[in-house]
């Protein structure tokens, strides 16, 4: 059976309910039904197909039937046959929970997006905390080039399952959609703005093309000199570049603009520790943490300060909360790891020197394996003779 057919029979609703519900039906049809229910279920669509329609014969008002068979004929490629179902059904019971859902699919597949639409939105009113329904919803309006309709409807899915892959999936497609819309708008309304080479700039960054990022912020302060934030990121990008001297004019001139500027300050701080000044480092970290407690990475810079000063039972401290900080990057964890036990063998502490360097290892030789699978994988995406086609519960086309 289709794992669209699958993820569909978990929202059915139960033939004992429908039954019950209904109050039309003999044994004999609720029997049939049971069966011809557990044949979909098995993926025996041909007897099921035939089952649901034999009902129909005898019982022309069961809604339940419709649906079903409206189920059936849909995942045998039947959309036409579907969508009458699914229509039949409503006519008998306006609001059956999923009618609308799997009347919207059916008309999507067949490119009617202005009518699939509307039975979905009903479908979100008839059952607001139904995340496939929000996330269908979303889905099409995507198709029909409303972002703003398809963003709202997929952040409503992601509040309902927040750690559906596929809700994420598509919820990231309307939000890029909304984004690129906005960018080119920007583009066309002012293409000299400052604004346009920000924006260049972050695309530039993103990419690592750190010089080519720089080139861009230098333009963007040229048309707004007393930007906030524009002199930060210049400094980031002169880091990342290994430009030191300059990445710390850009941080001074960004806490000239600034000086409420946390972030600057922290990285003027670890600027301050790479070009070898540990205590205006240290001091320039410890004055941002206290008013910004949750800032990144702040033990591991305030531990290699620490080091540099000879402070090792402090640096001690630092990485120890370093090592356990949760969402910190693995790398700094690492890292983080070896400095410790660096700084547990000058304190002769022998034993968890020994544990921390044994850590380390583990975790490099994850990193290691992890970068082995990448590769294989990337390996494996390059010769399509290899290539399966990926299953597509909820992604359409």
């Amino acid at each position: 059976m289709s794992s669209f057919l699958s993820t569909i029979l978990l929202l059915l609703v139960p033939a004992t309910v429908a039954h019950s519900q209904t109050r039309q039906t003999s044994p004999a049809i609720d029997q049939q039904f049971q069966l011809a229910t557990e044949a979909m279920r098995a993926g025996n669509l041909e007897q099921a197909g035939d089952g649901f329609a034999e009902i129909l014969k005898h019982a022309p008002t069961f809604a339940e039937a419709f649906l079903n068979l409206g189920l059936v004929r849909e995942e045998q490629g039947r959309h036409q046959e579907a969508i009458a179902d699914f229509q039949k059904a409503l006519q008998l019971k306006p609001r059956l929970r999923g009618a609308s859902l799997f009347l919207g699919v059916s008309e999507y597949r067949t490119n009617q997006l202005e009518a699939s639409v509307a039975a979905l939105r009903k479908e979100t009113s008839i059952s607001p905390k139904d995340s496939n329904a929000w996330m269908w919803l979303g889905i099409v309006a995507l198709e029909k080039g409303d972002g703003d309709e398809a963003v709202q409807a997929l952040d409503q899915a992601a509040k309902l399952a927040p750690e559906n892959v596929d809700i994420l999936y598509h919820r990231g497609r309307a939000h890029l959609f909304v984004s690129n819309d906005s960018y080119a708008r920007m583009f066309k309304a002012d293409p000299k703005s400052w604004r346009v080479r920000e924006l260049l700039a972050e695309a530039s960054a993103g990419a690592e093309r750190h010089m080519d990022a720089i080139a861009e912020y230098e333009a963007a302060i040229k048309l707004a000199p007393n930007e906030p934030r524009l002199h930060e990121e210049l400094g980031t990008e002169y880091r990342l570049a290994g430009k030191l001297p300059e990445a710390e004019q850009a941080y001074l001139r960004e806490l000239e603009i600034d000086p409420e500027n946390i972030s600057a300050q922290y990285k003027l701080g670890v600027i301050a520790i790479e070009s070898g000044d540990p205590l205006r480092g240290k001091s320039l970290i410890e004055g941002a943490v206290r008013v910004k407690p949750d800032l990144q990475h702040s033990d591991y810079n305030l531990a290699r300060a620490e080091m540099l000063l000879g402070n090792d039972a402090a640096a001690a401290g630092h990485l120890e909360h370093a090592t356990s900080a949760a969402g910190s990057d693995p790398e700094v964890v690492e890292q983080s790891w070896y400095q410790l036990g660096i700084v547990y063998r000058r304190l002769h502490r022998t034993e968890e020197a020994q544990k921390a360097m044994a850590t380390f290892r583990k975790l490099k030789d994850e990193e290691a394996e992890n970068s082995q699978k990448a590769l294989k994988r990337f390996q494996t995406q390059q010769n399509p003779a290899t290539v399966q086609p990926p299953p597509s519960p909820q992604n359409p086309r």
